[in-house]
């Protein structure tokens, strides 16, 4: 609008700062090689960030790159949620807007949190992972645009960043894996104060290996001379240069203030006050450019032309004139989109503000929000009430600031920017009191408080209450991580509704049934908090809650109460009474319409059901639940799904048939910005896969649940992977780490089942592995006092199973022998009365019982051989060879009428072994083969011999063996041998079991290795 204007303040030569562009193009160049880059540029207000990153910008895209420049936006003291990553995101629309839309594919509606252009928001109810979610989606979505270009994305001023923008720019730095990326920050090292809120995220991101500091110093005396001479166009005189490098202390932008100030006459009677030496430009405006430019510093770090044209009040040409003057001066500048101004540097407009009266700022304040009112598109619209709210906060107006902070709330909520939607609730609490009776009875429930719980009211004719603010606030606290307060405004809720019957601030007391859903409903939250501060298990928060709907009619309070009680009673003690809290869970959900509740009760009660031993109507129960809530668009409910469903299936023992589940529910989890659940899902896989054989995509898997875990629980289930996994290869050191870790994720406050009895199995077999026999048994006693629930016997019958292998190996060493009885006696009883119910666990029962037999010499090989026997019958590859060493043991400590099928059993058992790298069963069967001096190695065989019989195999086995080597299905095979597809099914399980092999890829290469199948057949082999 103004033309070409000039700002002679800046120096058009780039001075100094070598070694920081040099930096720059090597993060440059790296990230060109797919590894994202992270540098944070700090430097005190005036000493050159912005420049620096402007000629690092324009130098990127001069060699290929494209940029992305967003700013952090400051109103008042407030900031807008995310502005700078939707800057960001707008800049990259613009610059890439086919790549952009591809990347964002399928997850507008989420991703138009951040970037409304790409659609409307996804509407619905919000949860825990929103914000998780939404991140999530965000660095897959830069992944993919900097997947085949090299994107730089800049951050300015993050000391005015927004709660939400710290979160996000935190989770992407630890999550960024791929893409050609370059993520700069800057922010004000001066404003760092000890309490400022980006100090945090600063020590959190310097632990990070892939971020880098750079910190700017001050100019030296040189450099200062060849600024001072750009600034000028001439060389200038010493004596000046040294006045002003001793006034400026090398300052870049004092530094521009002083030169211009010297070339107009005036640095000789400047003082040395910085409010002075920023303001005296102001001062020698004509009066109505500094009218205007004080308009300007009162609307936020930029102001659009035709809202500071309302505002200002000048006639449009008048306007322009005043403009032009103050961006002669170099004190305004136009914006970069050219829609319009903000102050060159921020230092002057906080000066400028600093500098205006009390009264004047509040009526500046009132007439940007009245501009504002009269025309909302004068703003983005994605920034109107989050202004809006802040202009008549600051305009000391509640009457005015109640409603449009609330609308400001309901805003940043749907953005999942819960952080800015708790303050702006905080802040409406503070206005309550002060506004008007008759403003207060206008607001309604249903517009401003989502998770306002029905009591026995009309959300459309009720008014707002106190409390539905203290319900949004404490659900909000909850989303963004700030649990402390969201406790206490739960704590301070429920004292309002016991103390004064709901007669909060400005309100009426309500119904007495209505009170008691409502405070039922803060219990819940309230357990929430609990357990997630690690305060208490949260039990005593579910059953006060369960109190207090005793004999109330069925509500969707009432319903959430019986579901958060069958959930956690199945987690914490599963028996008949979560049984039943599920099925009346279902029922109320379901008499009220509470669809997502009913899903969420239905998973649990399907899982309750397995445990309970009905396990293919509770299975079928689950895989129902998953269809329905992806169907109906519950991406929450299909995401627990995916954890539960194939958790229960690896309790039964069906690991195959898990993990495509599971793998399934990676891809969704991840598609959906669900991070705890992927963590989970992660960690379930770990369990599937090594089950069957697979232990270092195990490994990964575990450690996958590690990395991705945005709480602490499903990390401490990653860790605890981990260490079972290093324990089974003989890491004894590695599995004390990982226990450790484990541990400090999950505390001490919230026991559980399937916590624990894993842990005390790691426990047990750590202490084992140093030596330490006695901290190994008080870990089983610990475990045996706990007792196993109904539903946990999938993790009690590995620890019983250890524990009585430890006694079993224990039994010639001295100091095993004191309390070996009574322990003996409680394994004895634990082994005898822990449920079953499934061929894995009759299998652990049969094998816990011969290691007790073992423990006082009474095992004999047929105890042993229906032991190998059983688990020959499933796909557990380390549990086989295990069973097949100690029965090769038992045999061969019968004597030596049997030593051919000890020495197969040996050789099956090493070789599983050295494929696994479980590095104590190689040594021990290795070492029973020495002193029994039998062969692990084959002996060269004649060529006419028939491997099949060094395999174990049976004549129709031989031929199953050839036709799974050929590539043949189960039904394929069935067909050739006339065999049903069933008999063929059971054929190609027992030669895996023979084999010691995990699947049909496998068995295949063995029978090529040891030439069952000629080589030049050319049959394909199929990997099962």
């Amino acid at each position: 609008m103004l033309g070409a204007v000039e700002t002679r303040s800046v120096s058009p030569v780039f001075v100094g700062r070598d070694d920081e562009l040099e930096m720059l193009d090597q993060a440059l160049a790296r990230a060109g090689t797919g590894e994202p880059q992270t540098l944070l540029i700090a430097g005190e207000a005036g000493v050159g960030k912005t420049r620096l990153v402007e000629e690092f910008a324009g130098a990127a895209g001069r060699r290929g790159a494209v940029v992305a420049l967003g700013g952090c936006v400051e109103i008042g003291a407030d900031g807008l949620p995310f502005a700078p990553f939707s800057a960001a995101l707008r800049a990259l629309r613009r610059e890439l807007p086919g790549e952009l839309a591809a990347a964002a594919a399928g997850q507008e509606e989420e991703l138009a949190r951040l970037l409304p252009e790409l659609g409307q928001a996804r509407a619905g109810r919000h949860d825990e992972e929103g914000m998780a979610r939404l991140f999530e989606l965000t660095a897959r979505l830069l992944e993919r645009v900097a997947a085949d270009r090299t994107v730089v994305v800049a951050l300015e001023d993050l000391h005015w960043a927004d709660a939400s923008t710290r979160h996000l720019l935190a989770y992407l730095l630890r999550t960024l894996r791929t893409g050609r990326l370059v993520v700069l920050a800057t922010y004000r090292s001066d404003d760092i104060h000890r309490r400022h809120p980006l100090r945090p995220l600063l020590a959190e991101l310097d632990r990070l290996r892939t971020v880098r500091r750079l910190e700017l110093r001050r100019f030296t005396r040189d450099e200062v001379a060849r600024q001072i001479a750009g600034i000028l166009a001439a060389e200038p005189d010493p004596d000046q240069v040294d006045d002003i490098f001793r006034r400026s202390d090398g300052n870049a932008f004092f530094v521009e203030e002083l030169a211009v100030a010297a070339a107009e006459g005036g640095c000789a009677g400047l003082t040395d006050s910085l409010r002075d030496l920023l303001l005296v430009r102001v001062e020698g405006l004509p009066e109505p450019a500094q009218r205007v430019v004080r308009v300007v510093a009162e609307g936020g770090s930029r102001v659009e032309y035709r809202l500071l044209a309302a505002v200002a009040r000048l006639a449009e040409d008048d306007l322009i004139e005043a403009l032009r003057a103050a961006v002669n001066a170099g004190i305004l500048t136009p914006t970069p989109d050219g829609d319009g101004y903000r102050f060159r540097h921020a230092l002057v407009r906080e000066a400028v503000a600093d500098d205006l009266l009390p009264g004047e700022r509040s009526r500046l304040n009132r007439r940007y929000a009245e501009a504002l009112e009269a025309d909302p598109t004068l703003v983005p619209a994605d920034e109107r009430a989050t202004r809006l709210a802040s202009y008549w906060y600051h305009a000391h107006d509640p009457a005015k600031a109640l409603p449009a902070v609330l609308d400001a709330s309901v805003e940043a909520r749907a953005r999942h920017a819960y952080s800015e939607q708790l303050r702006l609730l905080e802040r409406a609490m503070e206005l309550w009191d002060a506004a008007p009776q008759e403003v207060r009875a206008t607001l309604r429930p249903v517009d401003h408080a989502e998770v306002y719980p029905p009591c026995g009211r009309d959300p459309q004719a009720a008014p707002l209450r106190y409390l539905d603010l203290m319900a949004e606030a404490a659900v909000a606290g909850r989303f963004c991580g700030e649990r402390e307060r969201a406790l206490q405004i739960t704590k301070r809720a429920l004292r309002l509704l016991q103390d004064e019957g709901d007669s909060s601030p400005g309100s009426q007391p309500g119904p007495g049934s209505g009170d008691s859903h409502r405070a039922a409903w803060f219990w819940i939250q309230r357990s929430r908090l609990v357990q997630s501060l690690a305060r208490g298990d949260g039990w005593r928060e579910l059953a006060t809650a369960q109190e207090l709907m005793r004999g109330l009619p069925p509500s969707e309070v009432h319903a959430e109460v019986l579901a958060n009680v069958a959930n956690w009673s199945m987690l914490h003690a599963p028996g008949p009474d979560a049984l039943s809290a599920a099925e009346r869970a279902v029922e109320y959900a379901r008499m009220v319409g509470a669809r997502e509740i009913e899903l969420n009760a239905r998973l649990t009660l399907g899982g309750l059901t397995v445990d309970a031993g009905d396990v293919e109507a509770g299975l079928a129960e689950m895989r129902e639940v998953i269809e329905r809530a992806l169907a109906e668009g519950v991406p929450q409910v299909a995401a627990r799904a995916y954890v539960n469903l194939p958790s229960e299936l690896e309790s039964v023992g069906r690991s195959r048939e898990a993990v495509p589940i599971l793998e399934e529910g990676i891809a969704f989890t991840r598609r959906f910005g669900q991070v705890d659940s992927e963590a989970w899902v992660w960690g379930n896989l770990s369990d599937s896969l090594y089950s069957l054989g697979r232990w270092d995509e195990a490994a990964r898997a575990a450690a996958q649940a590690l990395s991705v875990g945005h709480s602490a629980k499903p990390q401490g289930t990653g860790a605890f992977k981990l260490a079972h996994i290093s324990l089974s290869r003989g890491d004894v050191a590695a599995a004390a780490r990982h226990l450790a870790a484990g541990r400090a994720h999950f505390g001490t406050h919230d026991p559980m089942p399937q916590q624990w009895i894993p842990e005390a199995r790691v426990a047990l077999g750590v202490a084992v592995g140093e030596g330490r026999f006695l901290d190994a048994r008080e870990a089983l006693v610990r475990a045996l006092d706990a007792g196993f629930p109904p539903g946990t016997h999938r993790y009690a019958w590995p620890l019983l199973r250890a524990a009585a292998t430890a006694e079993a190996d224990a039994r010639a060493l001295p100091a095993a022998a004191p309390g070996r009885a009574g322990i003996l006696e409680r394994l004895t009883e634990a082994v005898r009365t822990t449920t079953t119910g499934a061929p894995v666990w009759d299998a652990h029962q049969q094998w816990a019982r011969a290691e007790l037999h073992r423990v006082t010499g009474r095992d004999t090989p047929d105890l042993w051989n229906e032991v190998v026997t059983a688990f020959e019958r499933l796909e557990r590859p380390y549990d086989l060879a295990r069973v097949r060493y100690r029965l090769a043991a038992a045999l061969l400590a019968a004597g030596d009428t049997d030593r051919e099928r000890a020495t197969e059993l040996l050789r099956l058992a090493h070789a599983v072994a050295s494929h696994l790298g479980a590095r104590p069963l190689a040594e021990a069967v290795a070492l029973l083969a020495q002193r029994a001096r039998l062969p692990l190695a084959r002996d060269p065989r004649p060529a006419s011999a028939d491997p099949a019989d060094a395999l174990g195999l049976t004549s129709r086995e031989r031929d199953v063996l050839r036709l799974v080597a050929a590539g043949r299905t189960n039904r394929q095979i069935a067909e050739e041998l006339f065999i049903s597809p069933k008999t063929a099914s059971v054929h190609v399980s027992n030669i895996l079991a023979k084999l010691g092999v995990s699947g049909r890829g496998e068995a295949a290469a063995v029978a090529h290795r040891v030439g069952l199948v000629a080589e030049e057949s050319g049959d394909r082999l199929v990997a099962g």
